[in-house]
């Protein structure tokens, strides 16, 4: 790994401990405030509507910007932007209108950081596959060790001191990261195409997405995904309370065990594709999923509900290994940066609907509801994807993509050739 990829992992794992405090702490506070589920879906909504208001934009933008500098600039105004709820939970004015614009605005920050971090890592490694598999597992295995197993019960340890420190203690994890970022080495900027606006390049971007089918398929499971995973999250903490006489402190251990079990599958992604082939085993891990929140739906006490999350968590964390590393290893570099965010917008988009929909289930039949129906739309989205991102498929896309180089567009979206793959 080059001397860079040590930098960009610390700096992701410092921000990621200060993500799982603030994962544990936000859904809390807001339940100091309300006890009413639609009032904490807008609150998880919030954070995802960036994306779904400037993904592709903001995809398009990170082509034209210096990479590095787009990262440590998100993570500074981020820091500085945590330290208003943390007054007003000082000052005891904190309200779910403050929380949900303060999840907005950080969620617009995450959308810069996230796409110019997956844009720039290709760059930094090469994009040599095995090596991209390799960082993405480690990426994603500190980041769900910090954010799910150490974040979490450290958030809500911190909330019984005040309602401000798991905030302050977000901010000083971005400011951290931005420093760290600001020691990566620079990569070129990508070549501007000054004959295009804005609004044209940003389309070429969702474009080449949904012309392809294997990152089409990439696509469509974290988008249909995130409508079932926010549906649960959007009613888990009331769930683990209401129904299984979880107290706070167990809410973030109960987080805990879904982090233990995606750091699991961030280590086992790569065995895993080498062994199934990434298709097959991308398949695989999208029907552990569903059936994971299935056995949550009817978990009769917190031991049974720990485990399915947990099973869960490997599942996920697998999937956002193999993916992701998919994805950076057949896109072009001068359009990494528009998939990236294409893709994620995708994702992010559905995740309102799913709050909304977790909180209306939860409002309108039970507190179980919401969950059966996750269960439901993961498993169908299951068979629904298995073929688009099936071996062949994968196989050929990578075939494609080292025959065209990493500067020019794959002729993987070719129609002929898309013909051809459809017929075989």
């Amino acid at each position: 790994m080059p001397t860079g990829f040590g930098r960009l992992w610390t700096a992701q794992t410092v921000s990621s401990f200060g993500d799982g405090v603030t994962h544990a702490a936000l859904p809390l506070l807001a339940l100091t405030l309300t006890r009413d589920p639609m009032a904490l879906a807008v609150v998880t909504a919030a954070g995802t509507l960036p994306w779904l208001l400037f993904g592709v934009l903001g995809g398009a933008l990170v082509d034209r910007w210096d990479r590095r500098r787009t990262m440590w600039v998100a993570d500074t105004a981020r820091a500085v932007l945590l330290a208003i709820p943390a007054g007003a939970a000082v000052l005891d004015v904190l309200s779910i209108p403050l929380l949900a614009a303060v999840a907005f605005l950080l969620g617009v920050g995450g959308l810069f950081f996230d796409t110019a971090a997956t844009a720039y890592l290709p760059d930094l490694l090469s994009r040599d596959p095995a090596l991209l598999e390799r960082a993405n597992s480690r990426l994603r295995g500190a980041q769900t060790a910090m954010s799910g197993f150490a974040g979490p019960p450290a958030g809500s340890a911190l909330l019984a001191g005040g309602r401000a420190a798991p905030l302050l203690t977000d901010a000083v994890s971005f400011l951290l990261s931005a420093l760290l970022v600001r020691t990566l080495p620079a990569m070129p900027r990508p070549v501007p195409q000054l004959h295009e606006s804005l609004l044209r390049q940003a389309r070429a971007g969702a474009s080449y997405v949904f012309r392809d089918r294997v990152l089409l398929g990439l696509a469509l499971r974290p988008a249909v995904g995130n409508v079932a995973f926010l549906a649960v999250e959007t009613v888990l903490a009331l769930f683990a309370h209401d129904r299984l006489g979880i107290d706070t402190y167990g809410f973030g251990l109960l987080l805990t065990a879904e982090a233990t079990g995606g750091l699991i599958g961030a280590g086992i992604a790569s065995p895993l594709g080498r062994r199934l082939g990434t298709g097959t085993a991308l398949t695989c891990t999208a029907a552990v999923e569903g059936l994971a929140i299935l056995v949550l739906a009817a978990a009769p006490n917190p031991y049974v509900a720990g485990s399915a999350l947990a099973v869960c968590g490997a599942g996920m964390g697998a999937t956002m290994v193999l993916a992701p590393s998919l994805r950076q290893a057949i896109v072009p570099a001068h359009l990494m940066g528009r998939v990236a965010s294409t893709s994620r917008m995708l994702a992010m988009c559905a995740a309102p609907l799913g709050a909304f929909l977790g909180g209306w289930l939860a409002t309108a039949y039970d507190i179980r509801t919401p969950l059966y129906a996750a269960a439901a739309l993961l498993l169908t989205m299951t068979a629904v994807t298995a073929s688009m991102t099936s071996n062949r498929r994968v196989e050929a896309a990578l075939a494609a993509a080292r025959t065209d180089g990493p500067g020019r567009p794959s002729s993987s979206v070719d129609p002929e050739r898309e013909k051809a793959s459809d017929v075989s």
